[in-house]
């Protein structure tokens, strides 16, 4: 049985007919299954498709065609492309889940009787994301996403340092020193320190991201704005230590695609950088609770991301929204990982 056969009268590509539907749902399966090329026989045999093998490798080469699978060898079965994987989640997203999230009914209740304190929450669902999905959990509490700048100020030191002081909305203080490589005119400064108190000035990270994408892009390129901003953020960073929960490191070292350390090191750089993070969870931010968003592979934008995917969804309204995230191969189970990232919303509804 097909995973998500119960949802196959949703909306498709609509160049994709009802059996060429149900033939990539199985090879999807059958790839996320045993992450080995999948041929027609193999369709044939454990999938009940109804069909006869010469009409699945039909099948097989019409989807190639259309760019849903590729085939990495000549003699090799086919598998899956972020295209394909994009026509598979868009049915899941387009079907009605709800029954099916009533398994997890009993974790969502277990974490929020277990967790008097917000941290204790957030880490505690991170894990359970983790457990659930095998894969690496991103938990970001509400002040990132919230907290309101009132104040930004650039004061050089000397030409080869600076301090950059913070003054938030809800009257904290965060100051850090910055170290150039290079002399700094105090004119320059002075510039960066202009156009950060604009963007910033009285707006929360979330709306900082929404005008960056937005037509500030090639201002944030500059390395001496992108510089001063990553120090902004440390500054708030130190507002709210935990407040990016990250576990399933382990879990991901397990996939065949990063059974070599090597190959996970990128991806990770990545998720560590907060504006970086931002942007890829900044889906999620806009939707309402509980809708998930998936970025596929190169969807994700950054090229060290290109080989995973991101499910995210935002939990908590207005200034108590934060976002939880499931992070793994693009060959990952997309109907497991939805509804457990549901789970994990709802959890969190709340706080």
């Amino acid at each position: 049985m097909v995973r998500g056969a119960d949802c196959e009268r949703g909306r498709w590509r609509s160049v994709l007919s009802d059996r060429r539907q149900r033939v990539l749902a199985a090879l999807i399966e059958e790839y996320v299954a045993r992450a080995l090329p999948v041929g027609s026989r193999t369709l044939t045999e454990r999938y009940q498709l109804g069909v006869s093998p010469a009409t699945v490798r039909n099948e097989l080469s019409v989807l190639e065609d259309g760019g849903y699978i590729t085939q990495p060898h000549t003699s090799a079965g086919r598998v899956p492309t972020d295209f394909g994987y994009r026509a598979f989640v868009d049915n899941l997203l387009s079907c009605d889940l709800t029954a099916d999230d009533e398994r997890y009914r009993p974790v969502v209740d277990e974490l929020r009787r277990s967790a008097s304190e917000l941290d204790a929450l957030l880490e505690q669902t991170s894990s359970a994301l983790t457990r659930l999905t095998d894969c690496l959990s991103i938990v970001l509490a509400p002040s990132v996403l919230n907290l309101r700048i009132k104040q930004l100020s650039l004061v050089s030191l000397t030409p080869h340092r600076a301090l950059v002081v913070l003054v938030t909305e809800d009257g904290q203080v965060f100051n850090r020193q910055m170290e150039f490589a290079e002399e700094v005119p105090s004119d320059e400064l002075a510039r960066v320190q202009r156009f950060l108190g604009e963007v910033m000035g009285g707006k929360t990270l979330q709306e900082v991201e929404d005008g960056l994408g937005q037509g500030m892009v090639e201002a944030f390129r500059d390395p001496l704005v992108r510089m001063a901003l990553d120090e902004v953020l440390s500054c708030l960073q130190e507002s709210a230590p935990s407040r990016a929960h990250r576990l399933g490191v382990s879990s991901l070292l397990t996939k065949p695609e990063f059974s070599q350390s090597q190959a996970l090191l990128p991806v990770m750089r990545v998720l560590e950088d907060d504006t970086v993070l931002l942007h890829i969870l900044d889906d999620a931010a806009r939707q309402g609770a509980g809708a998930p968003s998936v970025r596929i592979g190169s969807e994700n934008g950054a090229e060290a991301l290109s080989g995973v995917s991101v499910v995210a969804s935002r939990y908590g309204r207005g200034a108590s929204a934060g976002v939880v995230a499931v992070v793994g191969p693009t060959r990952m189970d997309y109907s497991k990982v939805i509804r457990a990232v549901r789970m994990a919303s709802a959890a969190l509804e709340d706080v």
